[in-house]
This record gives structure tokens, C-alpha cells and sequence, in this order.
């Protein structure tokens, strides 16, 4: 590592809660490749998890918030500005269209927080809270969204548990039906787990849960943190899989980096919060709004959700054919660029040595390798990070005592 690796370090340790341990320092970035502080380049298929999916430093996001950081940066939301109306109608119309409705924050947690709000309002003119999501999801690290996430790891430490919310097997239609309860409002749950260990729900599975919703009026609350905003090939992750929520949260790319989320909810659910029901004070700034447009502009008129099909085609091809020659890999599952490659064993040691190589790489759900590169990804990056894989998967056998 470098001098101003081992300075920043020191002031790291010093002076920030030990909540990260980051071994390396990061200095510069342009779309799939990121520069550390001694000037080595990275292949970078963890894109701040799934966050800069129009890679590092994208010239259209770049300009917007150039320009819009000399106009005005923030006014909070007791006064209109015009971009906000401007990305809500955008993300409306190409999700639930006419009758829905947008609100903005700044993360995922958050967007997840006023999603649960938005369902509890809703339940709560029937007196009904009661939250039912699935096992091995992830929502975010709030006393809300931690109750909700179905990975008791994350709990340990803050209990008691906020009430109002259990877990079910995902994928099972039968036992969710056996924990809905006369006081259940909501089933939330991910299309694609990500933390989980990057595992798509079932489009049959998502049929029955829609129709038992519509059944016993119950809301369907779709969690798009990490694997929507074109993440799966499509701009929403629900589009793929052809089965309407009535509320959706996101967060991550949907500014490609800057600090933003959001809900959208469908007619059903678009008024139920009230003037002082919900605010955010940073919510759908100028700033945040021009970067997250600009990112709609992309999808547009870029090719980005057709490149995203295509190289997720073509990764989950080529990994598949490593898989045949490892009997510790298990499978490769994912869609568009959301891929795992789920072993038998950890996977922080595949990723350790892929880092090595100067590859970033993910893990999730402590057995999955998790990849989740720019969605602008060339075939020629593609085709590296599989030749890096291999080598790793060569590496990883050897140091397993697997040949």
C-alpha cells in the first residue's frame, strides 16, 4: 500500500467508528475500471454494490450534477423545485402510470422504511400492522428494516426486535399462507434476493402471492434496493417476472452513485400518506434529482437495459462452463447482471483472490460470489473477468486441496 493509504489508515482508525475494515484506498474511476492510490487498475464487477450501474464517473450523470451544482443544490421540501415532479412522473409512467405516485429519500433503508410506513398507514384503517417477509432477505440496517430482514445475524446486538414482522421460506406459497394472520397488512420481499445469495423468486410463486394479496386485500411491497433499476434487464425488477406490487422501493443506482431513493406506489396506495405523514429533508433535492434523471436519459437513448440482457447472457454462459469443472461449485443462477456463482463452501476466499488479480468482486450469503458489474459492461470486460475467474477457481482449488 501505498504513503497516503497508510496516513488516510491511521486517521481511519483514529477518528472513525469501527464499523468497515477497508484494505484498500480508491482513488479514481472510469466506467468498469477503478485506480487505487499506487496507480494500479481494477476490473470492477462489484460496482459499489450494484450501486454506479452506468459505471464510474458517467459522462451524463457527471454534466447533470456539474450543472445542476451551479444552479442550486437544496432548498428542502417546503419549496418546489422543478426537477422533482420531472424524475416522479418519469419513474411513474414507466412503472405503475397513471395514478401513481413518488416519494424521495436518500438510501435504501429508508426507502424500505417508508414503504413499511406507507403499508402500516394503509392496514391501520382495518387495524391492521402485521408485516410477513422471507428468509434470507435483506432490507436494510434500521430497527424497522432489520426486523423485517429475514437474516438474524444482522439483529444480534440490537434486540429487542421492532414487532410487527415475521418470516416465512421464500419461494413457499404454502407457508406463506399459513403465517397471514387477521392482522396482516403487507408481504414485502426482493424478485432477486441479493445479501441472501443472489436467488430469484419463482414467477409461479409470485402469481399465487399476488392473487392471495388481491385476495384478503393485502399489500404487495416490492424491495428493488439492489436488484432494480435495470439491474435485471429490465428497469424495474417486477417487469421480469410480470407480476405487479402496489408499492416499490429503490435506492442504489438509481443516481448511479449520488445519495438518493425512493417509493413508487401504485392507485391503490398513491394517497394514503397525508401532508406531515412522512418527509425527509434531503428527499428529491435538485442535485439528487438531475444526477437520477440523467440516469433515466441513459436507459433511453443508451442501449443500457439491451447491453444489460446481452453480457448477463453471456457471463452466466461462460461461468456455467467453469462450474462443470469443479465439483465445489454448486450452480450459477442470477438474471441480467445480478449473477452468483454458489460453491459448497465460502466464497471470501474466491474473492480474496480475485481482488489479488485486481478484480473487485462481491460475496452474499456467505457461500455465493457475487457479481455485479456496470450494466455498460463491454464483451471485452466480460471476457476478462471470466478469464480471471477461471484463474482464481484454479487457485481457489488448490489452496482447498480440491486437486
Amino acid at each position: 500500500m501505498g504513503k497516503l493509504f497508510e496516513e488516510t489508515a491511521e486517521k481511519f482508525k483514529s477518528s472513525v467508528m469501527p464499523t468497515y475494515a477497508p484494505q484498500i484506498m480508491f482513488v479514481r474511476g472510469e466506467n468498469a475500471r477503478l485506480w487505487d492510490d499506487d496507480g494500479n487498475e481494477y476490473l470492477d464487477f462489484a460496482a459499489g454494490i450494484a450501486v454506479c450501474s452506468l459505471g464510474h464517473c458517467n459522462p451524463r450523470v457527471t454534466d447533470a450534477i456539474q450543472k445542476q451544482c451551479a444552479k442550486l443544490v437544496h432548498i428542502s421540501n417546503l419549496y418546489m423545485n422543478e426537477l422533482m415532479p420531472r424524475l416522479a412522473e418519469k419513474l411513474v409512467n414507466e412503472s405503475f402510470g397513471k395514478g401513481g405516485k413518488a416519494f424521495f429519500c436518500n438510501s435504501g433503508a429508508e426507502a424500505n422504511e417508508g414503504m413499511i410506513k406507507l403499508a402500516r398507514k394503509y392496514g391501520n384503517k382495518t387495524g391492521r400492522s402485521h408485516i410477513i417477509s422471507m428468509e434470507n432477505s435483506f432490507h436494510g440496517r434500521t430497527l424497522a428494516t432489520l426486523a423485517a430482514t429475514g437474516r438474524a445475524k444482522y439483529r444480534k446486538g440490537f434486540e429487542p426486535d421492532m414487532p410487527g414482522f415475521s418470516q416465512v421460506p421464500f419461494n413457499d406459497i404454502e407457508a406463506l399462507k399459513s403465517a397471514i394472520t387477521p392482522d396482516t397488512c403487507a408481504i414485502m420481499l426482493e424478485m432477486l434476493q441479493g445479501e441472501g445469495g443472489v436467488f430469484p423468486a419463482d414467477a409461479e410463486y409470485l402469481k399465487a402471492v399476488r392473487a392471495l394479496c388481491d385476495e384478503k386485500d393485502i399489500l404487495l411491497l416490492c424491495d428493488e434496493v439492489q436488484c432494480g433499476m435495470g439491474r435485471l434487464g429490465t428497469r424495474f425488477a417486477y417487469q421480469k417476472f410480470g407480476v405487479e406490487p402496489d408499492i416499490i422501493s429503490m435506492a442504489k443506482a438509481i443516481a448511479n452513485g449520488f445519495p438518493m431513493g425512493a417509493i413508487i406506489a401504485g392507485k391503490k396506495c398513491a394517497d394514503v400518506f397525508e401532508i406531515g405523514n412522512h418527509a425527509s429533508t434531503f428527499g428529491g433535492t435538485p442535485l439528487a434529482c438531475a444526477a437520477a434523471l440523467a440516469v433515466q436519459e441513459a436507459f433511453d437513448k443508451d442501449g443500457v437495459l439491451e447491453n444489460c440482457e446481452r453480457e448477463g447472457e453471456f457471463l452466466r454462459a461462460e461461468l456455467a462452463k467453469l462450474a462443470e469443472k469443479y465439483s465445489f461449485v454448486k450452480t450459477v443462477r442470477g438474471m441480467g447482471l445480478m449473477i452468483g456463482m454458489v460453491l459448497d463452501r465460502p466464497a471470501g476466499g474466491l474473492a480474496s483472490l480475485l481482488l489479488k488479480d485486481k478484480m473487485v468482486a462481491l460475496t452474499a450469503g456467505e457461500t455465493v460470489l457475487r457479481l455485479v458489474p456496470p450494466l455498460t459492461i463491454s464483451r471485452a470486460d466480460s471476457q476478462l473477468a471470466v478469464e480471471k475467474i477461471a484463474n482464481a477457481l484454479t487457485e481457489f482449488a488448490k489452496q482447498e486441496g480440491l486437486q
